[in-house]
């Protein structure tokens, strides 16, 4: 997988831009300087960048060499220093009540079985009281296929997010059609479901 994506991110151009994901900088209320992050499969580094912008201890997660080296020159250009580890998300320890907040934008080139790993080490992770970033596409993305997997079952409904994070206080929850502009990797009228949630 990581070879697919270092083929789509070898292109002088950032493939879903250089600028923060706009659900990212909507919940910039709850985030306070020194929190510890995990930018999760970061790709270029657009939201981990950011994230470290705002005074936060970011690891940017991400499998493709290619996006990382591009998400250091945004880091460089930016003035900010972020942690980089080049993993693959099916073999990653994620450890236990290691970060304040997780940042899991678009992170949808995981089928289920992956999901649920990934979903299970998401809140193994996060310390109590840690908060949860989360945006991704319904099913619905596939009628405007303006990104995102062509897959269904990698998709997010409210039932999928209510039963994995059912343990977890929901501070805000949307499912909304709104017109997206990232790079050239997600631009369009795009089917959004976002979700802020706090482990307890």
């Amino acid at each position: 997988m990581a070879s697919m994506w270092d083929e789509r991110y070898a292109t002088e151009e950032y493939l879903f831009g250089t600028e923060p994901n706009a659900f990212l900088v909507s919940q910039r209320h709850l985030l306070k300087p020194g929190m510890s992050c995990l930018a999760l499969a970061d790709g270029e580094g657009r939201n981990g960048v950011w994230l470290a912008q705002q005074g936060l201890q970011v690891l940017s997660v991400e499998a493709s060499a290619v996006a990382q080296e591009k998400a250091r020159k945004l880091a460089a250009q930016r003035k900010v220093t972020l942690e980089f580890e080049q993993a693959d998300l099916a073999q990653w320890q994620w450890g236990e009540n290691r970060f304040d907040v997780v940042a899991a934008i678009f992170i949808q080139f995981a089928p289920p079985a992956l999901r649920e790993q990934m979903f299970a080490g998401i809140r193994r992770c996060l310390k109590p009281g840690g908060l949860l970033l989360l945006q991704g596409y319904t099913p619905c993305q596939l009628e405007y296929g303006t990104g995102g997997p062509s897959a269904a079952e990698n998709m997010y409904t409210e039932p999928l997010l209510r039963a994995a994070f059912a343990d977890m206080e929901w501070l805000h929850f949307a499912e909304h059609d709104e017109e997206v502009r990232e790079g050239s990797g997600h631009h369009g009228m795009s089917a959004l479901i976002d979700l802020a949630a706090r482990k307890i």
